[in-house]
This record gives C-alpha cells, structure tokens and sequence, in this order.
C-alpha cells in the first residue's frame, strides 16, 4: 500500500527533525457524538463514507463526520469502553503517561479495535515520540484505510519533519475520503504552493 511508503519515508527523518509546526491539531471526535444506528456496522460506514465525499455543505458534513466517529467508538467490550473512559480522565488530567499505559491495555485485549490505535498515536504524536505514533498510525489504516484523522495525523508528522512533498499526498488522502475536513484543504493549498509551486 502506498501509505507504507509514507511510513517508512518518515520513519528515516524521525530522528534528526525538529517540529516547527505547533498549529498542527490532530483530528479528534467531536465532544458530544450521536448514538449509533442499529444495523450492520460495516453497511453503515459504508454508506455513510459515500454521503460524506458528497455532503452539499459543512453543516451536513460534521453530522455525518459525528456518525462515522459514532461508529468508530464502539467498542463492544465494557472493559474497554470502561478503559477508554480512564483513558479520556487521565488525558484530561494530563496525565498522558498512565492514559498510553490505559491504551496498551485497550489495545491488548481488543487488538481489532480501530480508536484505541487512533487515540494511542494522538497522544505520541503529543509526545513528539513519532516513531510510535506512525506505528500506531499503520495500524489504524491497516483496519480502516478511510481514517481521515489517521491520514491527517500521517501529513502533520511527515510535515513537522520537513517531509512536505509526502505531508501534501497524506492530507490529499484524507481529503479523498472527506473533502469538507477542516483545516486540511488550506493546508493542501499551501504546500502546493511550497512543492509545486505557484501557477504562472
């Protein structure tokens, strides 16, 4: 897959660059998500993948976005939605050590389960630990390839590193999937112009 690429691109640079891009949020869930639908979940997503790459606006886009991140949440395990629920306690009490040992655990006994890998490479990413949250980045794409977080995470770590040329193909990844992403499509227009340069 062309993501490994990416990969293994910034896994060669990890250790001699610097971050200079603080602005760089990596995309999260919404505060607030609505209850999932009943029905076969993978239908679901799939059908909710195609409204969001034609959503008319970006109001109609953040509602679908909240029921694909809906989905994306579930677990099917209380032990570890009882985890996850630590792990957004720890993170909001800054606590990121004891939230990644939380996330070890959830990923050990639901190794399948998408968001635990997604959270986990947030909070290295957090860390500037790189090198673990672009492991934990193929493993999120590896299950979900339409992840636009985890491709928009990809571009904010390949452009902290001064990789733009591969930063630009991750975030026009995640825009292939959600073409309304916030922040992205200006980001696209300025490495454009940094990579390929500006129309004569």
């Amino acid at each position: 897959m062309r993501f490994r690429s990416l990969l293994f691109a910034a896994v060669l640079v990890t250790g001699t660059a610097v971050s200079t891009r603080a602005e760089n949020k990596w995309i999260e869930p919404p505060a607030k998500l609505p209850a999932p639908q009943r029905g076969d979940r993978a239908h679901n997503l799939d059908f909710l993948f195609q409204a969001l790459k034609v959503a008319p606006d970006d109001e109609t886009a953040r509602a679908i976005e909240g029921r694909i991140w809906a989905l994306w949440a579930v677990s099917r395990s209380d032990t570890v939605n009882l985890l996850m629920t630590r792990v957004r306690k720890a993170i909001e009490d800054k606590d990121l050590d004891l939230a990644l040992k939380l996330l070890d655990a959830v990923i050990a006994i639901r190794p399948d389960y998408v968001e635990g890998w997604n959270r986990r490479a947030t909070l290295y990413y957090m860390k500037r630990d790189y090198g673990r949250a672009l492991a934990d980045i193929s493993e999120v794409l590896k299950r979900e390839p339409r992840h636009f977080g985890a491709w928009s995470g990809l571009g904010f770590i390949l452009q902290d590193i001064g990789n733009n040329r591969q930063a630009l193909e991750a975030y026009r990844r995640a825009l292939g999937v959600y073409p309304r992403l916030e922040r992205i499509p200006d980001l696209v227009k300025k490495l454009e112009e940094e990579v390929e340069g500006r129309d004569i």
